[in-house]
């Protein structure tokens, strides 16, 4: 049965103001009558007889509280309503932060530290789950029966066919651009000829698999996260597990097997697209017939160059789907962590894909292959 809420001086003690009845939203009209009305000062407000109590009765007893220079800290009240006292205390009473930001040199070495941990730790993740991945790939090859080829034939299509368009397109363009830069600047030395040499090499060592691993980091890693991430999202994930199933066999690895199919006759197609650019050039702004150009590249061009360019392309194939689906596993479960995981595998992927490419220039050079 409801009550009027009243607040009045304790016959024991007039400083002492002891509240009563129901402080709810439906007598908000009155309790504001009695913030405007309230006197200066006061010793305590004893609150144990307030009959009930909800969330707008707290405020505006905090704001009573406050007016005659207390707090809801001071109140006492119900033991069943401490918590919601406490909560909207925090909230009425609590002065709002201030957050500076700081710029200077202790912030940006605490950014660079939490940074570089950060890194480490995706680091030892991604070396757990090639462990793990390794492990069960081992475990599916020992009975074929378990290999999905439909699911990996399925991949080959997005992952490779899909993708062949694009990298003729920029192949061609990078081919032709390093030719004309080639042609421009030994015009000066009388060489123009050797931008044959310098097409083919470049594109048959480097930039064929590097332009191609590139484009399937930026196109093929973040839609292994975006979907794996999704599945994680939406619980998918929990109830293959559920099933008996093995999420890295079922989502990793025919995606792992598309990758290391398609990505070396994606760099095949991306070397010929990059002479064929070269050629476009030599013959248009050198004069060089396509006879010419072939004949002087099967000449001074050797097989080996080739051979090389191409032995990178698995290890880049496995790079870009163990980041893609690691970073689509550890997505938390939100629309915000699958963006922010997918921005992730992508800058991975290139970062780790151009630095095994300098460390494999640089052992090849070394090897004097």
């Amino acid at each position: 049965m409801s009550t009027a809420p009243a607040i009045a001086p304790s016959p024991s003690d007039p400083q002492i103001l002891r509240a009563t009845g129901d402080w709810t939203l439906d007598n908000a009209t009155q309790i504001l009558a009695f913030i405007e009305a309230a006197p200066d000062r006061a010793k305590d407000i004893d609150g144990r007889d307030i009959s009930r109590l909800d969330s707008t009765g707290t405020m505006l007893l905090s704001r009573y509280a406050v007016r005659v220079g207390l707090g809801l800290a001071t109140v006492e009240v119900h033991g069943k309503y401490r918590s919601m006292v406490d909560a909207v205390r925090e909230i009425c009473e609590t002065p709002p932060r201030t957050l500076t930001k700081d710029f200077g040199f202790r912030r940006m070495l605490e950014r660079l530290g939490y940074s570089v941990e950060d890194y480490s730790k995706e680091v030892l993740s991604l070396v757990a789950f090639g462990g793990l991945t390794l492990q069960t790939m081992v475990r599916t090859l020992l009975n074929p029966s378990r290999v999905r080829l439909t699911s990996t034939v399925h991949h080959m299509e997005q992952v490779g066919l899909d993708a062949v368009p694009l990298v003729l397109l920029l192949s061609f363009m990078v081919g032709a651009v390093i030719a004309f830069l080639g042609a421009t600047v030994l015009a000066e030395f009388g060489a123009e000829i050797f931008v044959v040499e310098l097409v083919g090499i470049a594109f048959l060592r480097e930039f064929g698999v590097l332009l191609t691993a590139i484009l399937l980091a930026g196109r093929t890693a973040s839609a292994f996260t975006a979907q794996i991430g999704a599945m994680q999202s939406g619980e998918e994930i929990d109830a293959i597990r559920t099933l008996g199933l093995d999420p890295i066999e079922l989502l990793v690895l025919p995606r792992l097997f598309a990758l290391m199919v398609m990505l070396p006759l994606l760099t095949f197609l991306a070397m010929m697209a990059g002479l064929l650019g070269g050629l476009v050039v030599c013959a248009g702004k050198l004069g060089l017939s396509p006879e010419v150009f072939i004949s002087r590249l099967h000449e001074n061009v050797t097989a080996v160059h080739f051979f090389v360019g191409v032995s990178k392309a698995p290890l880049f194939a496995i790079v870009i789907a163990l980041i893609g689906c690691l970073e689509g596993f550890q997505t938390q479960g939100t629309a915000q962590s699958v963006g922010e995981r997918t921005t992730s595998s992508v800058v991975q992927t290139i970062s780790l894909v151009i630095l095994l490419d300098a460390l494999a220039a640089m052992f090849f050079m070394e090897m004097d292959w």
